[in-house]
């Protein structure tokens, strides 16, 4: 049904069962031209490319993500290269000569978990975690601690990368966290975007969502963004001249400026061949009415006939009760088997591998991913029958 896409890299892998779309997405055929309509723009309009850049391809895409998670103000998604950047320049809007508390989970990707602790280790920054699992508290648990602790920054996944549980109402979520904090609220959309229908409209205004294209926009690395609610004041210590583009005219000051949209957390100059892939997925999307609810469903789909299939060969290990979390309507778009430890899913994976199934893991954690390049009655797990 959307195969046709994807023809590119479907044929570029012929053979393989590609079971990890959660880490690295195939990418549409569109993707190819938007690299060589870069690299042309380059050649035709050299530095004047900037104008089309700035004029067009940039609005256009802050528009095409405003749409997907109703956002009522476009110019306040800012571009990067990676969510490390975005979370750094988060925490440079802070004194970090002063106490510093921070709120958020075990459960976090790595731009956020290692800088983190890295600032932990520093005598006045104190990170406060709250476990992820049980799954079925959590939400509650983690109010539980905003409200006990006086914060300056929450930050939390809107779907968790080492099990695929996802926030069932991130509206209400981020609407009783703010009742509680008056702290800087962060909500990291990377495995949630263009994966699971989210409108932010209601909560716009009071949290940073943070995502990219590597995952499910399917854009490829070196394209992430952030929607920074509308009125922000802070001035990130970590700053380029990109966040000077709305007071460039300017009064010089004794102070440096920032830009009064999404911009004043913009970094410095960056390579745009990124945004135009993403810029052309998105586009593409729309001209053929995809929508993430459409992809959604799809993907539940998937996820279903996978474990149909699944069931038949009865691995010892790669089974329903390993099954980190289970309720499609609580769940990203992969699935994660926690087994006994590090050794045994390594070795699965490569097993895995070795048959023409691609997974990853992290930990003692094995993932399987799924989007729309995928057709469930091509899945084919015959190989664990003897598990």
């Amino acid at each position: 049904m959307y195969q046709q896409f994807y023809q590119r890299f479907l044929q570029a892998n012929q053979g393989k069962q590609h079971f990890a779309c959660h880490s690295h997405h195939y990418w549409p055929d569109v993707t190819r031209d938007a690299t060589l309509a870069y690299w042309d723009d380059s050649a035709r309009l050299v530095d004047d490319k900037w104008q089309t850049i700035f004029g067009e391809k940039i609005p256009q895409t802050q528009q095409l993500i405003a749409d997907i998670l109703n956002l009522p103000a476009p110019e306040q998604i800012v571009f990067t290269t990676n969510t490390h950047e975005q979370v750094m320049r988060l925490f440079s809007c802070f004194d970090l000569q002063k106490p510093l508390k921070i709120l958020s989970t075990d459960s976090e990707f790595y731009s956020f978990q290692r800088q983190a602790k890295r600032l932990a280790e520093l005598d006045n920054v104190e990170i406060i975690t709250v476990a992820t699992e049980p799954f079925a508290s959590f939400t509650e648990r983690f109010i539980a601690a905003a409200k006990e602790n006086q914060l300056d920054m929450v930050f939390c996944s809107q779907v968790f990368f080492n099990s695929g549980y996802a926030i069932a109402d991130l509206p209400a979520f981020v609407q009783a966290l703010a009742a509680v904090t008056p702290a800087m609220l962060v909500i990291d959309g990377y495995h949630g975007f263009m994966a699971l229908p989210t409108d932010l409209s209601s909560i716009a205004e009071r949290a940073f969502y943070l995502s990219g294209s590597y995952k499910y926009a399917q854009g490829g690395e070196g394209c992430c963004f952030m929607a920074v609610p509308p009125g922000s004041k802070q001035r990130p210590l970590y700053t380029g001249w990109f966040a000077e583009f709305g007071t460039l005219a300017a009064k010089k000051s004794a102070l440096v400026l920032y830009s009064n949209d999404g911009n004043r957390f913009a970094g410095a100059t960056m390579d745009y061949t990124a945004l135009y892939r993403l810029h052309a997925v998105l586009l593409l999307f729309k001209q053929q009415g995809i929508t993430v609810g459409r992809i959604h469903r799809y993907v539940q789909q998937l996820q279903e006939a996978f474990l149909a299939e699944l069931a038949r060969w009865q691995h010892s290990a790669i089974n329903q009760s390993n099954l980190l979390a289970h309720q499609l309507g609580q769940h990203g778009h992969f699935y994660t088997f926690k087994l006994s430890n590090t050794s045994e899913v390594a070795e699965l994976a490569a097993f895995l591998k070795n048959n023409g199934i691609i997974t990853d893991f992290r930990g003692d954690r094995l993932r399987f991913g799924f989007g729309l390049y995928q057709n469930h009655i091509d899945f084919d797990l015959s190989c664990l029958q003897h598990g």
